[in-house]
């Protein structure tokens, strides 16, 4: 396993980091299997473990706060919120009122007096970043959380948010979690130049492009991924963008085959390849999973690898981009470009 520096913290974490989204509901993980899962991703050298609130509403905490019992001085332990978590209007986004009740909540689920890592979700436009920021430093001082950090933020509001803590004095964000993959090349445009600009540790999610460079999805089979079960619109082959994607997979297939690799080594080996990823996050379902991706942790692709790479998905490219996570609110409600 591969150490790296987080961002400026001085935090050494391990270059895969373990996400918990599927434990639970989503990935109907039982606790057993889930504890089973965090015992071996420690015992291969991971460090960094990765929930969040709106995973299965805190079921998802919940399990990983079992599973880490007793060890919990030995893990770079990450949360995040700011996602619906109930139906009532205050029951999300980022404002001091919320996130100071909801803190509290994920400790309680995780068992825990304090989170390493704690993330904003999602940028929410209805509260400013000062709120957010004060809230934050609040928390910070109050020793419940050590750093704080944000997720799937435009390019352009990682960079309003630290001006905003630095024109008022304020600690600042210090990792940002973004989608990455193979396929969704999008944030080598925009966000991973900022986050180097400004020193921030990344954690990238969906390395694995939601299975599809898992080496599950190819020409001809049936789609067997968890995901397609509640986003079928993504595994779609009549869709021209999942047909590209498939494309895609079947070249990059050839790449990965006369590497010596597996897809997922190929897949996990490009994101921890560029200097502005600190860790990949994985998220496996199950013990088989977990080994298959373990497999890449000391992977690294030739200069030749990433040249091919390149050749099949253009630097910057998204292959799906209305799958972006981070497009501007004002690009998908009209109601917000309109006077």
């Amino acid at each position: 396993m591969q150490y790296r520096t987080l961002g400026r913290t001085g935090v050494q974490v391990s270059s895969l980091a373990l996400g918990a989204m599927n434990f639970g509901q989503i990935g109907r993980t039982t606790q057993d299997e889930a504890t089973a899962i965090v015992d071996a991703a420690l015992e291969a050298g991971i460090n960094l473990i990765d929930t969040a609130d709106m995973y299965g509403r805190g079921e998802s905490e919940e399990m990983v706060g079992k599973a880490v019992a007793g060890r919990r001085d030995d893990i770079v332990l990450a949360t995040k919120a700011g996602m619906p978590m109930g139906e009532q209007r205050h029951q999300q986004g980022s404002s001091r009122r919320w996130l100071v009740t909801e803190l509290d909540n994920s400790l309680r689920r995780l068992g825990v007096d304090h989170v390493d890592l704690y993330q904003i979700h999602r940028w929410d436009p209805n509260t400013g970043d000062e709120e957010t920021l004060s809230a934050l430093t609040d928390l910070q001082r109050a020793g419940k959380i050590r750093y704080f950090g944000s997720s799937t933020f435009p390019a352009y509001r990682i960079v309003q948010a630290q001006w905003a803590a630095r024109d008022s004095h304020l600690s600042r964000y210090v990792t940002e979690q973004p989608g990455y993959s193979i396929l969704q090349r999008g944030a080598e445009t925009h966000v991973l130049p900022v986050t180097e600009e400004y020193g921030l540790g990344v954690l990238v999610w969906s390395p694995l492009a939601s299975g599809w460079l898992s080496g599950a999805i190819r020409e001809g089979r049936d789609v067997t991924t968890s995901r397609s079960t509640f986003m079928p619109q993504r595994f779609d082959i009549t869709i021209p963008a999942n047909r590209a994607k498939l494309d895609a997979v079947e070249q990059l297939a050839k790449v990965a085959d006369e590497a010596g690799l597996t897809m997922i080594q190929l897949a996990l080996g490009f994101v921890t390849a560029h200097p502005a990823v600190t860790s990949a996050l994985i998220g496996p379902r199950t013990l088989d999973h977990l080994h298959s991706q373990l497999a890449a942790a000391d992977t690294v692709l030739s200069a030749d690898v990433l040249d091919a790479i390149d050749s099949i998905v253009a630097p910057g490219l998204d292959l799906a981009p209305h799958e972006k996570s981070d497009t501007p609110p004002a690009l998908l409600d009209p109601s917000l470009r309109r006077r």
